[in-house]
């Protein structure tokens, strides 16, 4: 009976669900802008009837259900990356365009597509007495610039609530995924003696310095494909040369400083201080003092003008694949759908770096749409699988609370 009555519901506001995104993804929220998507977001949940929706100290936005003691949080961050040039997409990337099916817009997959299925489908929950016991929160978030910064403001300053589930809302093809990669942000400098390029060999360029640094980043990369240190289900790690700044007098003059900027993802079975030392590895011990290796970190205010300062080293995460949530999560795409889908782990990083791998709070995925089509001008997400994904989120904290349905 509840199954079907979650299906009749989610029914009756598919044309509500999928206009509703229709117009989050028509409001611009780049560099993490969240004031005007967030008051329509607001805007829809008071509409259903929350119990409290705000936004947070950071900017975030906040719709809370109920004031049970077991706490669960829907997470879904509402920022994008940027357009790039307008005039290289074929439609209007915030209008978009609806196309077989699929909704074609900045932000439909990467992440507004999981929104409107986390609030309309708590509040059928809600409204079905499947909530019994939880406070449930929809946690809507600034994540593309700093993967688990938001996360770690709800927990330690605002709201000061930490979850005993997170549900994470970026794309899984529709499946449940329990975890990825990390990654750490590295940076190294190698400092030289400025000259003018006249007579170059009086100075010491800086950039010579690092090519051979460069070439052993290379190589250890081609050894990860080849499978040094991968993991059986995060896959293998990488490095990545991302970035690249010279310090010099002007065009005519040798530079005096070269910063390469890295990527590297990790895996569970790679230790950070272990990756940190193999980067320092790759610096000839002649050179060790004049190439310097260090970790960002990360301390811009959001646009509310709050600051929290991080560094920008994200765990590796996996959650069990016998973990209650784990199970719940595969119980409920059975009880909906009548069929087992195989679990999953995402290729690149999501909150749940700070949510599973810094707080230890148990966390899954799932969420409408293919990763592999974020950050591209062709982002997109299935409109059917956004509407079907209301019945996953309404019926997931039941089976997790009583590990059945009626």
């Amino acid at each position: 009976m509840t199954v079907q009555e979650i299906k009749k519901r989610v029914e009756e506001n598919r044309e509500n669900i999928i206009n509703f995104l229709r117009e989050i993804v028509a409001i611009p929220s780049m560099n993490s802008q969240l004031k005007e998507v967030g008051e329509r977001i607001i805007a829809e949940m008071n509409k259903l009837g929350f119990d409290e929706t705000r936004f947070d100290k950071m900017g975030n936005v906040l719709g809370r259900i109920g004031n049970g003691p077991k706490v669960i949080v829907f997470d879904s961050h509402i920022d994008t990356v940027g357009i790039g040039d307008p005039a290289e997409w074929e439609w209007d990337p915030f209008k978009g365009k609806i196309e077989n099916g699929r909704l074609y817009a900045r932000g439909a997959c990467d992440e507004k597509g999981s929104t409107p299925g986390m609030i309309y489908g708590l509040a059928i929950a809600r409204d079905l007495g499947l909530l019994e016991g939880y406070t449930a929160y929809y946690f809507g978030n600034m994540e593309e610039w700093c993967d688990g910064i938001a996360p770690n403001a709800f927990v330690e300053v605002d709201p000061k609530v930490k979850p005993d589930f997170v549900v994470i809302g970026e794309p899984t093809k529709m499946r449940v995924y329990r975890g990825h990669k990390g990654r750490i942000e590295l940076k190294i400098t190698a400092y030289g003696k400025s000259a003018h390029a006249a007579s170059h060999y009086l100075g010491d360029n800086a950039v010579y310095k690092m090519m051979a640094v460069i070439t052993q980043i290379r190589e250890l990369d081609r050894r990860f494909r080849l499978g040094m240190g991968s993991h059986p289900i995060q896959g293998h790690p990488s490095i990545a040369v991302t970035d690249v700044s010279a310090r010099t007098a002007s065009i005519n003059a040798v530079p005096d400083q070269f910063t390469i900027y890295l990527d590297r993802r990790i895996t569970s079975n790679e230790p950070r201080e272990e990756v940190i030392q193999q980067i320092k590895g790759l610096i000839p011990d002649y050179l060790q003092d004049e190439i310097h290796v260090e970790e960002l970190f990360y301390d811009e205010p959001s646009y509310t003008g709050f600051v929290f300062p991080v560094s920008k080293y994200y765990p590796a995460w996996l959650l069990d694949d016998n973990h209650p949530l784990t199970q719940a999560g595969q119980a409920t795409i059975e009880a909906l759908w009548g069929e087992s889908r195989p679990l999953g782990t995402w290729d690149f990083s999501t909150n749940g770096t700070y949510w599973a791998g810094k707080a230890g709070i148990p966390s899954i995925g799932f969420g409408p749409g293919d990763e592999k089509t974020a950050h591209m001008r062709d982002e997109n997400v299935p409109l059917d699988e956004v509407v079907a994904a209301t019945e996953f989120y309404a019926l997931l904290p039941k089976i997790l609370k009583d590990g059945k349905v009626k």
